[in-house]
């Protein structure tokens, strides 16, 4: 009797740990028990309502604890809404506290909307409090008397709460302050008044108001380091003057191209004309021979014309020969 009663009595309390377990798994019952503890009144019906829709009762209910021990006013429906729409709960309720704490005026609404925008609404509100020091890198620019400066500033910067959403972040920060370095030390007449007043850097860059449309305020901008360069204006004029070289000597070797090819041009007509003078002189016989069978001309008139001829040749010769002598021989010297 008593073994028979046994087995039925092990398999219903197997059966009621189960269903237990099933029960408290569903039913976060210790999680209503401290909420209620802690003076938020919320209905354990309520929190298997989030069970239903999927929401981690965890994830609402410590941060309205939370929120209602620092005295903010929330209800779970915010909350909820809130990480249905993926937004970090926790996080943002921590912001409001802190918030409250620092008497920075922040609703819950401005905070859900930073924190849906993908930024970290308590690292902004902490940064309004601490405001935050961000480094520029090295920016190089030049002066008017070509010598280039390397400057590199340190921004701080407080977050803008009111500007979170829709502004801009830290790179167009670092990108304005560094076009507002180019733009001052390009403007300078000389590198050394800029070695001698860095602080007008940091005056003419702040006085530009380079925070408009961002999600910072700037404080202040400091110049942490200023160093000289290049020469870059030498180094400029120095290959202006490579490139003038350069095209002077294009220039003129086109125009000793050009001589060579005009000289070429008149070795050429020269051999033209000599070839014109040679097809001249070859028509000489031929009207010598027609004058002399037309009896323009007689046998005596061509016999002088060749000693004419001869003579004038033989004077030639005389006078060549007479040229290539020695004015004075070594006999007529001594």
């Amino acid at each position: 009797m008593f073994e028979g009663g046994l087995i039925p009595l092990i398999f219903m309390v197997a059966v009621a740990i189960v269903v237990l377990s099933v029960f408290f798994s569903f039913v976060p019952v210790m999680l209503w028990i401290s909420a209620l503890a802690s003076g938020v009144n919320i209905g354990i019906i309520t929190l298997v309502a989030m069970r239903l829709r999927r929401v981690v009762p965890s994830r609402i209910v410590n941060p309205l604890i939370k929120a209602r021990k620092a005295g903010l006013q929330l209800d779970t429906n915010q909350l909820e809404s809130h990480y249905l729409a993926g937004g970090n709960v926790d996080r943002v309720v921590d912001a409001l506290v802190a918030a409250q704490r620092a008497d920075i005026p922040l609703g819950f609404e401005r905070a859900a909307a930073i924190d849906l925008a993908g930024r970290d609404v308590l690292e902004a509100v902490q940064m309004s409090v601490n405001p935050k020091v961000i480094e520029t890198p090295v920016v190089a620019a030049m002066a008017k008397d070509g010598i280039e400066l390397r400057t590199r500033a340190k921004v701080t910067v407080r977050a803008n709460i009111d500007r979170l959403v829709g502004g801009a972040g830290e790179e167009t920060i670092i990108a304005r302050v560094g076009e507002g370095i180019v733009s001052t030390i390009g403007s300078s007449k000389g590198h050394k008044d800029v070695l001698e007043n860095p602080d007008l850097i940091s005056k003419t860059v702040l006085n530009k108001g380079l925070d408009a449309g961002t999600a910072f305020e700037i404080l202040s901008i400091d110049i942490a380091d200023v160093d000289v360069g290049k020469n870059i204006g030498a180094q400029l004029q120095t290959d202006q003057a490579e490139a003038d070289k350069r095209i002077a000597q294009a220039k003129a070797e086109e125009r000793r191209a050009m001589a060579v090819a005009q000289e070429q041009e008149m070795i050429a007509r020269v051999q033209e004309m000599k070839a014109k003078v040679v097809e001249a002189e070859a028509q000489v016989p031929l009207a010598l021979s027609e004058a002399l069978k037309s009896g323009k001309m007689g046998v005596m008139d061509y016999y002088n014309m060749q000693n004419i001829a001869a003579d004038t040749q033989m004077r030639q010769s005389f006078g060549h020969a007479g040229d290539k002598q020695d004015p004075a021989t070594p006999d007529e010297k001594e």
